[in-house]
């Protein structure tokens, strides 16, 4: 291929990649996407598939919230692409103390304009009454719901290629200022890489900090109006955020088919795909003890995956600071379906130079001081390529 083949070239088919190219693809520009392996394949089929509004940070909140609109924008039109449901998300408060936490969470969602419910424990089993008895209460956050990783990054790519994006496959061995070097000796032109690719990431660009976090999922057999809602618990934020050592979650997911998705749990420091029965029986322990009747369902089947996660837990999107033409989106841990979306869109207007619906600076991947170098520079000099 010519050295300047594409205006953009995106390393990884995931849903963040996908979302990037819909989006570039969208605004005009000739784009291409390289895939290792299976369109949607890696963290994206791993995932949950959970569209969910976080507030663990101000960042956190406005990526989500915004990608969260975006989503359903698309979603009113073309939810049966995505097997969408729009079933909510219940926080549930196991105690007094995780029940403050959950008014502190509701006034912050309210203002924010994210509508949300502050259940007592009455309310809490009229809406989930298999849950185990003397829990606190919770709160409802009806406009988070689910969709099929898989099929929506399926989705968003075929919305590409309409627009002419060419999807290739292969492997990229090197990433540089004009494109990228597949493993077969092959260049690949474009006048600007976009690194999606997650956890493989790291691999093209060691000097990323991104660390893998491990999770293991187990689903069952179909047992429809088993549970209403995303059920999480309130302690789930602290699991999730935690940089060292091993953690679960209760956090179950009811699938438009009837099965139940149980999660969650994190590891770090490990590369070992291998799903660990002893982190798996401490998982389903977990569980059961905010829903004991789980114990009496048919697990089908349990897998792994790998979160890529950034220090402050924050993705990385935006210009790489020492690469010339090189940008990242990256290091969503494991909310990059939520936030696929509107990493896509702060992405291309960064791109392009036009305004954004929120600031894009707190996720610039030059925050991090290691990769601070003449990060305006190059992102003039890549805009303009």
């Amino acid at each position: 291929m010519s050295s300047r083949a594409f205006d953009v070239l995106i390393v990884g088919a995931g849903m963040v990649g996908a979302a990037c190219a819909e989006t570039l693809s969208r605004r005009g520009m000739r784009i291409a996407v390289i895939e290792r392996e299976a369109i949607g394949s890696g963290a994206t089929a791993a995932g949950m598939g959970h569209l969910v509004v976080m507030d663990d940070n101000p960042e956190e909140l406005a990526l989500t919230s915004y990608s969260l609109r975006l989503w359903n924008a698309l979603l009113d039109s073309d939810g049966a692409h995505h097997e969408f449901s729009r079933c909510g998300t219940l926080w549930i408060a196991a105690d007094d103390e995780e029940l403050d936490a959950a008014r502190l969470k509701r006034r912050t969602l309210n203002a924010h304009d994210i509508a949300c419910e502050l259940l007592d424990a009455q309310g809490l089993y009229q809406l989930e009454p298999r849950l185990r008895p003397g829990l606190a209460g919770g709160l409802r956050v009806s406009g988070d719901g689910i969709t099929y990783p898989p099929g929506s990054a399926r989705r968003l790519l075929d919305l590409a290629i309409q627009r002419g994006v060419r999807l290739l496959f292969g492997t990229v061995k090197s990433v540089d200022d004009g494109g990228v070097t597949l493993g077969n000796g092959e260049r690949i032109g474009a006048a600007m890489v976009v690194v999606a690719n997650g956890m493989g990431s790291s691999a093209l660009l060691p000097e990323l900090p991104i660390r893998p976090k491990k999770g293991h999922l187990l689903i069952t057999d179909r047992y429809p109006g088993f549970i209403r809602h995303q059920l999480v618990e309130l302690g789930y934020i602290k699991s999730a955020h935690a940089s060292d050592g091993d953690s679960v979650a209760f956090n179950l997911q009811p699938r438009p088919t009837g099965q139940i998705l149980v999660g969650s749990s994190r590891q770090f420091d490990t590369i070992d795909k291998s799903a660990e029965p002893a982190m798996i029986r401490r998982m389903l322990a977990h569980a059961i003890g905010y829903l004991p009747e789980l114990a009496t369902l048919n697990a089908l089947r349990c897998w792994t995956g790998f979160r890529a996660a950034s220090p402050d837990g924050l993705p990385l999107v935006g210009p790489h600071p020492t690469r010339r033409n090189v940008w990242l989106a990256t290091g969503h841990e494991g909310l990059g379906i939520t936030t696929s979306l509107a990493t896509a869109e702060l992405l291309a207007d960064q791109i392009l130079s036009v305004p954004s619906a929120i600031p894009f600076e707190p996720y610039l991947p030059s925050r991090f001081g290691a990769l601070a170098e003449h990060v305006h520079s190059h992102r003039h000099q890549a805009a303009h390529a």
